[in-house]
């Protein structure tokens, strides 16, 4: 199966579907990626503070894909934020994921309480960008005015934001900044799992009536509904699973398409209720953890 490619704004391309290790635990993380280059995904999307990265990179080994086939993407936690501290955490997270050069390298957090770090640590992202150590570089959870203040100090528009999106929290307000800025959206909790692994208390995304008539008319998954919806308006998505069966369930979303008022319909189911936690209730004192450095 083919993924489509979706171009940043620098030229590069990268699949519109991912393949996301949030949450994997190590001992599990070589075999789903293994299983989901095996089906198909050529994106990896992973994190320092996942913990996981050295698994991603030996999955990418194991696999026997060239590297120029797998686009993998990082992310830098905010206590390697500044400077030269960032320019170390790109040090580190290469050496675990065992490659050279990355593909995608965003900050994990708009870190609002200390922003003079997160400023220094896109500046080290924008001379990454510029030495050739990275292809193209963004942020993740930023909101509109943490993107305003990033645009004063900085000269490189972010390529990819990574946001919690989906049908029950659309974010609507900083998708359409993105896409005035040429910034490409990226829908983490895309099928909206952290409703009912986090906070169920809007009810779960896969047993709405209104995604799963949709899914009824189409002959599939609810799941499969609400990727659909991201790709059709324009958005990298980054499911993930370690279920072999789901893992296969979430690339086969390219032989549909929502009608206008299906879009229309899942838009609608928008609460306005975050599942993640607040950018400002990240901070140090909350979300502290330790890179390792191997």
């Amino acid at each position: 199966m083919t993924v489509p490619l979706l171009k940043l704004n620098n030229g590069v391309e990268m699949p519109a579907i991912g393949f996301g290790v949030f949450q994997t635990p190590p001992d599990q993380t070589i075999a789903a990626v293994e299983t989901a280059l095996a089906t198909g995904y050529r994106h990896v999307d992973t994190a320092a503070a996942y913990l996981n990265e050295r698994e991603v990179g030996e999955a990418i080994r194991r696999s026997g894909l060239d590297r120029s086939e797998v686009f993998v993407e990082t992310k830098v936690w905010i206590t390697d934020y500044g400077y030269d501290e960032t320019l170390h955490a790109f040090d580190k997270s290469a050496g675990k994921l065992g490659i050279e050069q990355l593909d995608l390298l965003i900050l994990h957090q708009a870190f609002p309480g200390e922003f003079e770090l997160t400023i220094g640590a896109y500046k080290a992202l924008e001379t990454l960008l510029a030495d050739g150590k990275v292809r193209a570089i963004g942020v993740s959870n930023f909101m509109a005015d943490h993107l305003a203040r990033l645009f004063e100090a900085t000269s490189v528009v972010p390529a990819v934001n990574q946001l919690e999106v989906h049908p029950y929290f659309r974010q609507s307000e900083v998708l359409a900044v993105d896409a005035e800025h040429g910034i490409l959206s990226q829908a983490w909790s895309p099928i909206g799992g952290i409703t009912f692994y986090r906070d169920g208390s809007h009810g779960s995304t896969l047993e709405d009536a209104t995604i799963n008539e949709i899914a009824a008319a189409h002959g599939k998954t609810p799941a499969q509904v609400m990727l659909r919806w991201h790709l059709q308006q324009g958005r990298l998505a980054i499911p993930k699973s370690v279920t072999p069966a789901r893992i296969a369930e979430n690339l086969d979303v390219f032989d549909f398409e929502l009608t206008a008022e299906q879009l229309t319909a899942i838009d609608a189911l928008d609460t306005g209720v975050r599942g993640g936690p607040k950018p400002e209730q990240i901070t140090r004192e909350n979300f502290g953890i330790v890179i390792p450095e191997a």
